[in-house]
């Protein structure tokens, strides 16, 4: 599977973290939108399914991110 570089994840979770704190402030329809598109840029980058999954992933491609830890990725 090919992956999203660590940058362009970066921006997408910078992206999405930004537009869940804006609709959870004004709650619009636009923010709302916005957020799901990008919710699913993540997952199809991540070759996840939900955005929680896809945060983790991300994450853990980032750069400073400690590989030998997947604690969160267990369930």
């Amino acid at each position: 599977m090919l992956m999203a570089h660590p940058v362009v994840l970066k921006d997408l979770v910078e992206q999405y973290e930004t537009l869940r704190a804006l609709h959870a402030e004004d709650g619009s329809a636009e923010a709302r939108q916005r957020m799901e598109d990008v919710a699913y840029t993540l997952c199809v980058s991540t070759g996840t399914r939900d955005i929680e999954a896809a945060l983790v992933a991300a994450r853990h491609c980032l750069p400073g991110a400690r590989v030998e830890d997947d604690s969160l990725l267990t369930a």
